[in-house]
């Protein structure tokens, strides 16, 4: 069982930046962070394995950057160049190996999410 907590959401313009953390109790294989926005289904954003191997979505390549600090078990999202777009709650989850890495069955630990909103 692996708890999750995440912290770091809010209000921001475009252009701006936000970092979010996720506090785990463990550390699976692979860690990674969706989004869902409303009235759409919860979609990868990225993900981060045990080698530091990193994979991201397409829409926010670039401007988004994923890492974690295995000594005090935390997972961050970086954001930066941010667009009303990504306005969505942020979920931080823990997973099995697996492809495609951002499938979301392959991830069985889930947090109660972060709200990030963007404002034009």
């Amino acid at each position: 069982q692996v708890q999750l907590v995440e912290s770091g959401g809010g209000s921001v313009q475009a252009g701006g930046s936000l970092r979010l953390s996720c506090a785990a109790s463990g550390w699976p294989y692979r860690m990674a962070w969706f989004r869902q926005a409303p009235g759409k289904e919860r979609e990868g954003v990225a993900t981060i394995d045990r080698a530091g191997t990193t994979i991201y979505a397409d829409s926010v390549k670039g401007r988004f950057t994923i890492s974690l600090e295995k000594a005090k078990y935390t997972l961050y999202l970086q954001m930066d160049s941010l667009k009303p777009e990504d306005t969505a709650m942020y979920y931080c989850a823990a997973g099995r190996s697996g492809w495609p890495p951002l499938y979301i069955r392959l991830y069985d630990y889930w947090g109660q999410g972060t709200q990030v909103t963007v404002s034009s």
